[in-house]
């Protein structure tokens, strides 16, 4: 098993020119993004518009991210669809490539009919299935639901469930009092992250890091050591400047930051539309005040 999940992981980006997936832009971000203090990458998940994705193209992509990535730096690949069946085949395709771990959100277009015993079966027969260790992926603002802390709960003591993404509001409590020792929480966005590592959190996949590493790993050092006077500032700067960046414009608006910032965002692929001329600069006027903008 990979050694414990701790630190800042990027959900990283799909750069596509006119609507094709760009490989050399790739290639060029993650060159970037492994001189940084990144202890890793999420690779197809909702920033990476992996929904907007072909499994031709998401393998691409992982095999870019594992060529270019540092030494010491983690991968894991967003695997989730919505049958256990081509879960555990995506998910067995990615472990035989070398992705230190699967992300995967639960399967939400029959939600009506999922309860707690639906998807604790469906991480178990997952995680029976797969070589390499196993995250869920509790995003509610995508699937429409929310994990349950007896789901985590029981998840949590399954010998290949590692550890949860969690981008849901005000349950990080819930599950932490329930959950194995060994069972690794990473908050899904920086505006948590700072609460949630007080609360026992390892670390974060936000996508702030995707343009700004630095601080957001500098956020986690903090908390870390114990420096909550220098964390808590620092955490309502990014506050600000995330809901400025993704809580106002999504992806589009992680893309455009990654532009400032001097790595490449480009458009989203359609149906997302790229960003209107009045979001550009509210985006950059954010950035000009939390003074991370360089010639600025």
């Amino acid at each position: 098993m990979p050694r414990k999940l701790a630190g800042i992981f990027a959900p990283i980006t799909t750069p596509f020119v006119s609507e094709a997936v760009s490989l050399d832009h790739l290639r060029s971000n993650v060159r970037k993004y492994k001189n940084t203090g990144l202890t890793g990458y999420f690779a197809l998940g909702s920033n990476g518009e992996t929904k907007s994705l072909t499994e031709d193209e998401k393998l691409k992509i992982l095999d870019v991210i594992l060529q270019e990535k540092g030494e010491d730096q983690l991968v894991m690949a967003g695997t989730g669809y919505e049958s256990t069946r081509q879960t555990v085949a995506f998910s067995q395709k990615v472990a035989a490539m070398g992705v230190d771990f699967v992300s995967v959100v639960p399967p939400s277009y029959f939600k009506r009919n999922f309860n707690d015993e639906v998807l604790i079966r469906y991480y178990s027969d997952v995680a029976d299935a797969v070589s390499i260790p196993v995250l869920a992926y509790n995003a509610p603002g995508f699937t429409g639901m929310t994990l349950s802390a007896r789901v985590v709960e029981k998840i949590s003591r399954h010998p290949n469930v590692a550890g949860m993404k969690d981008t849901s509001i005000g349950n990080m409590s819930s599950y932490l009092s329930v959950c194995s020792d060994d069972f690794c929480i990473l908050s899904g966005t920086i505006s948590t992250l700072f609460t949630a590592m007080l609360e026992g959190a390892q670390g974060g996949v936000v996508s702030l890091a995707d343009a700004f590493p630095a601080p957001c790993c500098e956020l986690y050092e903090y908390c870390k050591i114990g420096e909550v006077d220098k964390a808590r500032r620092l955490h309502y700067l990014l506050f600000r400047l995330n809901q400025s960046v993704s809580g106002s414009f999504g992806v589009a608006g992680v893309k455009f930051a990654m532009d400032l910032a001097g790595y490449y965002g480009g458009d989203p692929r359609l149906p997302l539309l790229p960003l209107s001329s009045s979001g550009q600069d509210a985006i950059r006027d954010a950035v000009l005040r939390a003074g991370l903008l360089k010639n600025g």
